[in-house]
């Protein structure tokens, strides 16, 4: 964090203390709330809405990767608003599981949350490729409430994920822009050398469009699809929590 220059869209680390069982890192205070809950919250929820998050997102990962930096856990819990205002800027947090990298190399440790791995991280070999892989999954959540690779188990999300079959029958898809849908296959292709850079994604016509994108609601059942899919991965962060105070 130290190394990555100032970013509107990056949590600023404030400073950092050492005592004798610990380092600790003071962050920006983000009082705005996780992304999901900040959507559900709004009355009107569009495809314009998702392709401005989109961007930000892209952004991020543009600004990271040209200066060497690969995230490695890009989800939406991972992304804050800076206080409760409606004009309020979306930042990346939680870098413990980046690195730094060079064109071309390759990478075989499995890091990441299931839904947002890319094919190429459970095959143990992967580059920069995978952020934008975890930005498309987001993408696909933010148009539709729900992961494209989605099971009961981590190992059938992995299977799901191999497999790469994106489902685009479910409501709202029939309603959603070709554009849209064009990106979220540019950036969901299994085959990283043929998969979307960021510069790409972000020059993409979706986003390079913005006020043109359908400003339509996407309906209700989206907004709670996506309810239910933050309750659920905070449920999971408490149970976890739990279990580690117990053992």
């Amino acid at each position: 964090m130290r190394h990555l220059p100032k970013h509107p869209n990056i949590v600023t680390l404030r400073d950092t203390y050492e005592d004798d069982n610990a380092v600790h890192l003071v962050m920006e205070l983000c009082e705005g709330g996780e992304l999901f809950d900040r959507i559900v919250a709004r009355g009107h929820y569009t495809e314009r809405a998702a392709a401005v998050v989109t961007k930000t997102i892209v952004e991020v990962v543009q600004m990271c990767h040209k200066h060497g930096v690969m995230h490695r856990d890009l989800k939406p819990e991972n992304f804050l608003f800076a206080n409760k205002k409606e004009t309020a800027v979306l930042k990346a947090i939680d870098f413990g599981l980046s690195v730094f990298f060079t064109p071309g190399e390759r990478f075989s440790e499995i890091v990441g949350s299931p839904y947002y791995m890319a094919p190429e991280v459970l095959k143990r070999n992967y580059g920069q490729e995978v952020d934008v892989w975890s930005a498309g999954v987001i993408l696909y959540i933010l148009l539709c409430g729900v992961p494209p690779f989605w099971a009961e188990t981590e190992q059938g999300v992995a299977q799901a994920i191999i497999r790469s079959v994106i489902d685009f029958k479910r409501d709202p898809w029939p309603r959603v822009s070709d554009n849209a849908k064009d990106l979220v296959r540019g950036m969901l292709n299994p085959d990283p050398r043929r998969r979307l850079t960021a510069q790409q994604v972000l020059d993409h016509p979706w986003l390079q469009n913005i006020k043109k994108a359908p400003n339509v609601n996407l309906g209700e059942t989206v907004k709670a699809r996506l309810q239910q899919f933050s309750v659920m991965n905070k449920f999971k962060k408490h149970a976890l929590r739990v279990y580690l105070s117990l053992t």
